[in-house]
């Protein structure tokens, strides 16, 4: 329902303009469908005083839409005491409308979960789709991941890409497999953006790279960001670097850093120098360093601009970038400034890791990033989970027989089996949702300790 403009059912016409007279009559008598339309008219003509009064006297006699109108007229004007006491008349009756604007009141203005949910379950056992939507996420921030389901699928059957879209999350989470296609694919059919993209990553990990790029295409015409970001790396990766440039600089326009970074690379392979240095240039104000490090080469290289190659090696170096250590730290020897030279030249800060990440790696990081960072949640950070899993995977490369490969990496590299073994456990639940719960920020990091330790004793780059 709405106080202003609404579709009337057959038996209450919507007022016209000179119906005025004829419904103040039938009003003043006590007719209580004809005060509610002398409300809703004098709520078109602006006179909300005039409104509330008539839409008082049609409720008092029993008019549920002008006790839905009023509710609405006191959210917007009122209080939300009498707001919240009209919608409860309105939806005592069984008014789905009113009772999901009821309970979205209690749950965002008073804190009343129970209140809220009872009002929720009405609306939603009723026909609402946007109660039952709203009822899952309350079961979801509550931990009923059961009623969660339960709620979101109805809503999803009932047409709800959004909780399709949850569904799709819940049942990853969960490690199943079918239900999580199930649901991401009903969502992207229904034209919704992430779910197309999800499931491009969903496919990407295992390892259907056709399917993968079906569905970053679909994503794409809803200019998903991250979906041109992937099909910008497909395009590379076939050596089409003007496909690949269109696609980057779609997703470097959205603000993805990253993609601002890989827009100058193509920009350079591509000889438009001017753009590239656009691009390093977007990406190292952003505080990107290996970008602030590559516009420094480029400024050098290109242009001559030793001053502003100096100062962006210098932001790269800060930020910890090793190689723009190395090239600032010549640059000073170059300029007779010895004593600050001798510093970066002397302890730089180590090499990061450059290791290329598998498709599946990544697309198993954005997901679970995607998954942890749900619901107000803390997303686990992408570079991280790809640097750890990427790590697992170049140690292990050389092994042969898997059967013993935590103690193969203790033997090898001389780490601690327990340090090594939890990096083993923490691979495996990204590999393998529903295994284990989601790892914390705490333990990424812990893990991630461990794989650089990792890399430097077995002396991988």
């Amino acid at each position: 329902m709405a106080w202003q403009g609404e579709v009337a059912a057959p038996a209450i016409p919507a007022p016209r303009v000179g119906d005025e007279p004829e419904l103040l009559a039938a009003a003043r008598a006590g007719d209580p469908q004809a005060a509610h339309r002398l409300g809703k008219l004098y709520a078109q003509h602006g006179d909300r005083v005039a409104a509330r009064h008539w839409w008082e006297r049609a409720a008092l006699s029993g008019n549920v839409d002008s006790a839905f109108n009023l509710g609405v007229w006191h959210e917007k004007h009122g209080s939300l005491d009498a707001a919240i006491t009209w919608y409860e008349t309105a939806a005592a009756t069984g008014d789905a409308e009113a009772a999901t604007n009821l309970a979205t009141l209690l749950l965002e203005q008073r804190g009343d979960v129970a209140g809220a949910r009872r009002w929720f379950e009405s609306a939603a056992l009723a026909g609402s789709r946007a109660a039952a939507r709203r009822l899952a996420l309350v079961c979801e921030d509550a931990g009923e991941l059961g009623g969660a389901r339960e709620w979101h699928r109805r809503a999803a059957i009932d047409g709800d890409p959004a909780s399709a879209h949850d569904l799709g999350f819940l049942a990853y989470a969960a490690g199943d497999d079918e239900e999580t296609v199930r649901w991401w694919e009903y969502a992207a059919r229904a034209g919704h953006a992430e779910s197309a993209y999800c499931m491009g990553l969903y496919l990407n990990a295992g390892r259907d790279p056709e399917g993968a790029e079906a569905y970053f295409r679909l994503a794409a015409k809803s200019e998903h960001p991250g979906a041109a970001s992937w099909l910008g790396g497909i395009a590379l990766s076939r050596g089409d670097l003007r496909t690949a440039r269109a696609w980057f600089e779609q997703a470097a326009n959205a603000g993805r850093v990253e993609d601002q970074r890989m827009a100058g690379f193509v920009c350079v392979e591509l000889s438009d120098c001017g753009a590239a240095s656009h691009w390093f240039g977007r990406a190292a104000a952003g505080g990107d360093a290996e970008s602030a490090f590559n516009y420094g080469l480029l400024l050098i290289a290109e242009f001559g601009d030793l001053a502003g190659g100096r100062h962006w090696f210098r932001q790269a170096a800060l930020a910890g970038h090793h190689g723009a250590a190395l090239e600032l730290g010549g640059l000073l020897s170059v300029a007779g400034e010895l004593g600050e030279a001798r510093e970066w030249l002397s302890d730089p800060p180590p090499p990061a890791w450059a290791g290329p990440a598998e498709p599946e790696l990544a697309a198993r990081a954005e997901l679970a990033a995607a998954a942890t960072g749900r619901r107000g949640g803390v997303p686990l950070d992408v570079a991280a989970l790809t640097e750890v899993l990427g790590t697992w995977d170049v140690v292990t490369r050389p092994l042969h027989d898997h059967s013993d490969v935590v103690g193969w990496l203790v033997r090898r590299s001389g780490v601690h089996v327990s340090a090594i073994e939890h990096l083993a456990s923490v691979r495996g639940t990204l590999l393998r949702p529903g295994s284990a719960p989601w790892p914390s920020p705490g333990e990424i990091q812990h893990v991630l300790a461990t794989a650089r330790d990792l890399r430097k004793r077995l002396g991988v780059r």
